[in-house]
């Protein structure tokens, strides 16, 4: 009998905690949204670096940068319409790289829907949904380049949400 009253305390206790262990980590995720969207996206460590100005860029045009470095072509866009992700104003600035992550091939831009293509394999990547793959071979979406303006209107780099096709890691060889 004694042994059974412990083991219905242990019982209890047990789920007791269980309720309140639940209901801590429920509370500890809260956070205000900004800081939910901000670690939404895990940034690749790439050095900051300067794409271009605000001046230089015409709706729905790509703009040829490098980056993190030369050897790493992509594409600066003013999309014309606020995205998630987006930098500027206007919210609509975004940056990516145009090698393709299925095989490396050098994408195009089609303004008609702001995809990027690929002329490999056909893979296609939304620019308004965070280069978010729509359709091919590809088996990840394309590194977006967090971008950041400053109040000259100077436009930043500041990292990549994806690993750049070829590269072996997150650290830049110099």
């Amino acid at each position: 009998m004694k042994c059974n009253r412990l083991v219905d305390v242990g019982r209890r206790q047990f789920l007791r905690g269980g309720v309140l262990g639940v209901a801590g980590a429920a509370a500890a995720t809260v956070m205000p949204a900004g800081q939910a969207q901000a670690q939404a996206r895990a940034l690749l460590d790439y050095p900051s670096a300067r794409l271009g100005n605000l001046a230089d860029l015409v709706v729905n045009e790509p703009m040829d940068i490098a980056y993190p470095d030369a050897d790493s072509p992509g594409v600066l866009i003013k999309l014309g319409t606020a995205v998630e992700g987006g930098a500027g104003p206007d919210g609509d600035i975004v940056a990516y790289s145009v090698l393709c992550p299925h095989k490396g091939y050098y994408m195009s831009y089609h303004a008609a829907d702001k995809t990027l293509n690929c002329p490999g394999h056909f893979s296609r990547f939304d620019c308004e949904k965070g280069g978010q793959q729509i359709w091919g071979h590809a088996t990840q979406n394309l590194p977006q380049f967090a971008l950041r303006v400053d109040d000259k209107g100077d436009i930043f780099a500041e990292g990549a949400d994806e690993l750049i096709y070829g590269r072996l890691s997150n650290v830049l060889q110099g």
